[in-house]
C-alpha cells in the first residue's frame, strides 16, 4: 500500500497524543491530526458533511446508522473516550428526589437525548435501579450555556419520546436551579448553585462497585473511517489500529514513569487503576470490551435507536487478528 495522506479529527487525549506529535507514526499513512476540543463539533462535521477521512465519533450515532444500513462509515474497535456516568446525575434539593426510582414522572434535563452518555445513563437507571423510563418527561438543551447542544444528524428514533426545549433557550443548569426541571443528566457538571446536588455524593465508589460487578466501563466514542476511503484502501484499518494501540501503549508507559498530570495523588490513582483495570483502563479490540459493547447495543435496542440488538462483531471492520 502506497503512503496515503489522511485527515484524522480527534480531541486531545493522552492515549492518542503521540499520533498528533509524531512520536508514533502510522505505517504507510501520513496522518494529518486535526485537534478539535469539542467532540460535538467533530460529530456534527463528520456526520453531516463527512468532512474528515477518519474521526472520533459518537458510539450511539454510529451504531444507529449501521443498523439502518447504507452507513457512510466503518468503525475500528478503538475507544478514545470512556466515562463512568453516575457522577453526572444532579438533582434539585427541593425536588424530594433521593433515589433513581424517584425520577419516574419527573422532568429530566439532558443535553441531547440521542447522545451516548444519555443512552448509558438511561440504561443504568433501567437496569440497575428499575426506573420506568417511559414515565419521564425529557427536556433538551445545552447544560451550561443558552441554546441547544450542537447540530446532530443522527437518525430519528424508531419510537417517539416526549422531548421538549425551553422556549427561552435557557441552559439546563439554569432550569435545574429554578426547579423547572427536577434532574439533570449529561456530560458536564452543572454550574454551582445551593439548590443543586449530585444524586450520588460518592459517585466514584458507586462507579467502582458497578465496574467490579459488571465489567462495564462505558464507551462514549469510537473511531470511524469514511467508507469510501476504507473501500479504496482496506489496509488502512489494520495500519490505523496498530497506530492507535502503539500510541496508547506509549501513554501508559509515560503515565507510570513520571508526573504528567497536575494531580497531587496521581500515584495512588495509578495504583487503583492498575488494581481495578489490570493496567489498561482503555482497552481496545472487541473481546476485551464485550460486556460494555453488548450492554450498549442492548440499551440502544431497548431505547428504540435500533430495531434489535446485533452481534458486536458486525459493528467493526474485519481485519487482522488483533482487530478481533
Amino acid at each position: 500500500m502506497s503512503h496515503l495522506r489522511l485527515t484524522f479529527a480527534c480531541g486531545i487525549y493522552d492515549r492518542t497524543d503521540a499520533l498528533r506529535t509524531g512520536d508514533v507514526v502510522v505505517e504507510d499513512i501520513n496522518l494529518d491530526f486535526v485537534a478539535i476540543g469539542n467532540p460535538r463539533d467533530i460529530f456534527d462535521r463528520m456526520g453531516g458533511k463527512q468532512e474528515f477521512d477518519v474521526a472520533e465519533f459518537s458510539c450511539a450515532e454510529f451504531i444507529s446508522r449501521m443498523a439502518r444500513g447504507n452507513c457512510p462509515f466503518v468503525a475500528l474497535p478503538v475507544f478514545p473516550s470512556r466515562v463512568f456516568r453516575h457522577g453526572y446525575i444532579y438533582v434539585n434539593r427541593k425536588s424530594g428526589i433521593h433515589t433513581p426510582k424517584d425520577f419516574e414522572n419527573r422532568r429530566v434535563g439532558v443535553a441531547l437525548y440521542t447522545m451516548t452518555a444519555a443512552v448509558w445513563i438511561r440504561g443504568h437507571l433501567a437496569h440497575q435501579y428499575g426506573v420506568d423510563l417511559s414515565t419521564i418527561h425529557w427536556v433538551e438543551g445545552a447544560i451550561n450555556h443558552a441554546g441547544r447542544h450542537g447540530e446532530p444528524s443522527a437518525p430519528p428514533l424508531l419510537q417517539s419520546v416526549r422531548i421538549e426545549h425551553d422556549a427561552q433557550g435557557r441552559s439546563l443548569s439554569e432550569l435545574l436551579a429554578a426547579h423547572e426541571i427536577d434532574v439533570l443528566v449529561g456530560t458536564q457538571h452543572p454550574n454551582p448553585h445551593p439548590d443543586i446536588a449530585p444524586l450520588f455524593p460518592d459517585a466514584r465508589a458507586v462507579e467502582r462497585e458497578f465496574y467490579l460487578k459488571t465489567k462495564i466501563f462505558p464507551i462514549m466514542h469510537l473511531v470511524v473511517i469514511r467508507r469510501d476511503v476504507y473501500e479504496r484502501n482496506p489496509g488502512v484499518a489494520d495500519s490505523l489500529y496498530r497506530g492507535f494501540v502503539d500510541a496508547k501503549k506509549l501513554a501508559l508507559e509515560r503515565m507510570h514513569k513520571g508526573h504528567p498530570f497536575m494531580l497531587p495523588w496521581v500515584h495512588d490513582d495509578i495504583h487503583e487503576v492498575d488494581e481495578v483495570f489490570g493496567g489498561d483502563p482503555y482497552a481496545y479490540g472487541i473481546e476485551a470490551n464485550r460486556p460494555t459493547l453488548e450492554a450498549l447495543v442492548r440499551y440502544l435496542a431497548e431505547q428504540h435507536f435500533i430495531p434489535r440488538a446485533m452481534p458486536i462483531e458486525d459493528l467493526f471492520v474485519p481485519g487482522a487478528k488483533e482487530l478481533r
